[in-house]
């Protein structure tokens, strides 16, 4: 696909209005841009009272929103954010047709792995970029977002290394104050990021329920999360995505900073939602399988998440 220069007024669609998605979506538009919200639960409540976010880089509120039930009714745009849970990837097989054009951008922003290859083999290896978000964030209302910390973005290209349209888009985020770094290689960002999702988010189901804080608060759980990180740090060595030692001190860090933040896989938990298990767990499971390498700390988390979401499922099922 051809690069060329979109900004500033390129057209904006959000693929997966909840808490990533309005809050990036929110800065964009806050700063002017021509975004476009896909929304289902929250719809007629932000059209008819908008936006607001709570954020520690400024709260700021949209009182107009471009918001649609349909992404027919937004029509075809140059940049599309994915930020839908990866469990619905399949709904984008008839999300994303209304909003393409020969060279549209799919920009996903989803957590752990195989949604490029998603993207790539359905609708061209060529329009895929990937976005890593670390940010503390949470819906906590309709048409209301927290954000509680950090806030930056690691972007790349699926396809190799950044062309200038990354550049662009990354340059455009930071106008916007959005954080926005360009890496080279996508894959070696989305084992950064799986180092800490993996122990964190599986932990905070597979502990009971509990938040960042309990689980640092707790030896033996801090002990497993630093066992978890090298396992992670392992297997991207493997597959040739190096990541340095350092990174678990600079995870752990971070982490004491949050508070007691409640991780994304344990809101969806707790609220009865689909977990993204396959795209955080299985598929790094079963990659590092591939490679030959020994996880069995990872291994066992994935089980043990499994087996909470199928208790859960049992449970609502008797409930009913």
């Amino acid at each position: 696909m051809p690069s060329r220069h979109l900004l500033p007024g390129y057209r904006i669609a959000v693929v997966g209005s909840g808490a990533v998605g309005c809050y990036y979506g929110g800065r964009l538009a806050d700063r002017g841009r021509d975004v476009h919200f896909l929304m289902r639960s929250d719809l007629e409540h932000v059209k008819k009272k908008g936006l607001r976010v709570k954020s520690h880089h400024g709260d700021f509120f949209l009182p107009k929103v471009q918001a649609h039930g349909t992404t027919e009714e937004i029509g075809p745009c140059d940049l599309v954010l994915i930020t839908l849970k990866a469990t619905g990837n399949e709904a984008l097989l008839k999300l994303l047709p209304p909003l393409m054009k020969e060279d549209t951008m799919l920009l996903t922003l989803q957590n752990g792995m195989g949604s490029d290859e998603f993207l790539a083999r359905h609708f061209g290896a060529e329009r895929v970029l990937g976005g890593l978000c670390f940010v503390c964030i949470n819906r906590t209302a309709p048409g209301e977002i927290h954000h509680m910390a950090q806030g930056n973005i690691s972007i790349g290209e699926f396809t190799g290394f950044p062309q200038p349209r990354t550049h662009e888009i990354a340059t455009d985020f930071k106008r916007c104050g959005v954080p926005c770094r360009v890496v080279d290689n996508l894959q070696q960002e989305r084992w950064k990021k799986l180092c800490w999702n993996i122990p964190f988010n599986g932990l905070s189901i597979a502990a009971g329920g509990i938040d960042t804080q309990a689980i640092l608060a707790d030896p033996g759980l801090e002990a497993v999360v630093r066992g978890l990180m090298r396992e992670v740090i392992d297997i991207s060595a493997r597959l040739g995505c190096p990541l340095p030692a350092s990174l678990e001190e600079v995870h752990m860090k971070a982490t004491l900073t949050m508070g007691p933040y409640k991780p994304s896989s344990l809101i969806d938990f707790l609220a009865g939602r689909e977990v993204e298990v396959d795209a955080i767990w299985a598929e790094p499971l079963a990659r590092a399988q591939a490679a030959g390498v020994d996880v069995p700390r990872l291994e066992m988390l994935t089980h043990l998440i499994r087996s909470q979401v199928e208790q859960r499922r049992r449970g609502a099922q008797t409930d009913q």
